[in-house]
């Protein structure tokens, strides 16, 4: 195991990297074969102390041209994981004008632990001086997705120490109550969804669909499908394959972007 780095070392790296600024060449094989992720938020730091400048917004400035697609991966290997999430919300949000990425933003709600959550709204913060929860609240034209992802915020207070069995059950029959044995047909109960996703943990929330579908034999996507549901209907489905499957969803999504770009 290699021994890390003392503090003169990453001094001289950082001289190193002041003087290759113009070198992109020199800078991968800098960062990316001789320094570990660690090392990588340790020598951005000493080098914003050395030399007054943030490498992330350096690199950033670089991606244009032939080399863009060089300075994009050495400006991602100067982020912390909640640092690159709090972007990505940031630009899913603003990147592209009335076309907001709820998708990316439900990854993030949904698939980060609430210690790592709390880091990315603080490092949105610090970067942007905004609230992540307030830009989405002023999201224009008002969407569905802008409910669930403010419920889903909440849930990541829920400090239940782990998922319970019993309350699991009761929220999978309330779900079904106020769902499938409605009369009339099913019905999504937007209030009680709402409730449970703003007040149940996320492991606890994978737990209540989990064993849905164990009780009634089916997913609780499957009255999700029909295309006469409405915009809530259309984003709690994916919130829901999300809690069930991410590696799945992630494949799927996967997929779904290659088959654009062919």
């Amino acid at each position: 195991m290699a021994r890390p780095l003392s503090q003169s070392s990453i001094e001289d790296i950082c001289k190193q990297i002041h003087s290759s600024l113009g070198n992109p060449s020199v800078l991968v094989r800098i960062f990316a074969c001789q320094l570990t992720p660690q090392e990588c938020q340790t020598t951005r730091e000493k080098f914003r102390e050395m030399y007054g400048e943030d490498l992330f917004d350096h690199f950033q400035n670089k991606i244009h041209g032939e080399t863009s697609r060089t300075f994009t991966v050495l400006s991602l290997l100067m982020l912390n994981p909640h640092e690159r999430d709090a972007i990505v919300a940031r630009n899913a949000i603003f990147k592209k004008k009335d076309a907001v990425n709820y998708k990316a933003l439900i990854e993030i709600y949904v698939g980060r632990k609430p210690s790592h959550f709390f880091l990315i709204q603080q490092a949105y913060q610090n970067r942007f001086r905004r609230h992540l929860d307030q830009d989405i609240m002023r999201i224009e034209p008002p969407h569905s997705y802008q409910k669930i992802l403010m419920a889903l915020g909440a849930s990541h207070k829920a400090h239940s120490a782990e998922a319970s069995v019993e309350i699991g059950k009761c929220d999978a029959q309330r779900l079904f109550q106020t769902g499938e044995a409605r009369c009339g047909g099913f019905k999504i109960d937007e209030e009680f969804v709402l409730e449970i996703l703003s007040k149940r943990s996320i492991p606890q929330l994978k737990l209540a669909f989990s064993i849905y579908k164990q009780i009634y034999g089916h997913s609780y996507t499957k009255h999700l499908k029909n295309a006469s549901n409405g915009e809530f209907e259309d984003a709690l489905k994916i919130v829901v394959k999300f809690l069930n499957n991410p590696p799945k969803y992630h494949a799927k999504r996967i997929a779904s972007s290659i088959d654009h770009e062919i």
